[in-house]
């Protein structure tokens, strides 16, 4: 249901721009706002994992150096049928944890040692499960589309401001002005609702990985309780960035506000517990 409520919200998204792009661009505004919005969220796709761990000063570990992470991680990856992924830590007291890369072959998965220091190894499991399965639908593909509709959408409300727009649209000047105001706002309100459901579908199917929904529902209560006492700088300098992380690192509270880039973590916790065992096995038990 969550990857056809993904496809629902993507069509939205692309009518959108394509009736911003009647009402506001016309033709040729619509095209050159798709390419730059393209060519710069397909660079930052290419370059995102790199560029994020290198801006959370993330250190690569192995088995020698993190044992217990590193090992949950390569059990879970086999569980999932999926390469195994590098493996990061990352110097800050707040638990969270955030996967990226291009797809399957190229992923890195990322722990701040405020997560491997407050949870216990089952709700790591759970937490790293999550993760994998980010990488295993590839969040970071549909994320990046999505981004570059919303992109798209709100340069040709930029291109209005300053040119004047397409005022052969059937409202003529008004129908410029409430798109120039109310387009932007609606294609971040269906961004942030296609960020939400993919964190309900990781959760679910990060529960499916590691076999116990409960692990990653406990794990979750812990990580926002953390979240909200604790600052992550890197990621307040750098807002952009909490979408990746499995709960909001910003301190905004646990709601489903409009414009969260996360689902409630109250609402996440319910959904896991009424899931049951999922049937997974591994050495952390």
């Amino acid at each position: 249901m969550n990857y056809f409520r993904t496809s629902l919200l993507l069509a939205a998204m692309t009518a959108l721009f394509l009736l911003v792009g009647f009402m506001i661009g016309g033709e040729a505004g619509m095209v050159i706002a798709l390419l730059l919005a393209g060519g710069m969220n397909l660079f930052a796709w290419w370059n995102s994992g790199e560029m994020v761990l290198r801006h959370f000063k993330a250190r690569q570990v192995d088995a020698r150096s993190a044992p217990a992470l590193y090992g949950i991680v390569q059990q879970l990856a086999a569980n999932a049928d999926l390469p195994m992924p590098k493996v990061y830590l990352i110097d800050n007291p707040q638990p969270n944890a955030f996967a990226t890369g291009r797809g399957p072959e190229n992923a890195a998965v990322a722990a701040t040692t405020g997560l491997v220091q407050t949870l216990n190894q089952q709700e790591v499991a759970g937490v790293m499960a999550h993760e994998l399965a980010h990488v295993q639908n590839r969040d970071t593909l549909t994320m990046t589309i999505t981004a570059t509709l919303a992109g798209a959408v709100g340069m040709l409300a930029n291109f209005a401001l300053f040119f004047g727009g397409n005022r052969n649209n059937p409202l003529g000047i008004v129908g410029v002005l409430l798109m120039m105001v109310l387009a932007p706002l609606a294609a971040m309100l269906v961004q942030m609702a296609i960020s939400r459901g993919r964190e309900y579908e990781a959760d679910r199917r990060g529960a499916e990985i590691c076999g116990h929904p409960e692990w990653l529902a406990s794990a979750l209560e812990k990580l926002q309780r953390g979240a909200e006492r604790i600052d992550n700088d890197d990621a307040e300098r750098n807002p952009a960035t909490a979408h990746m992380f499995i709960v909001n690192p910003l301190h905004a509270r646990s709601v489903d506000s409009l414009f969260s880039t996360h689902p409630s973590t109250t609402n996440r916790v319910a959904r896991l517990r009424a899931m049951g065992p999922a049937g997974a096995t591994g050495p952390w038990q």
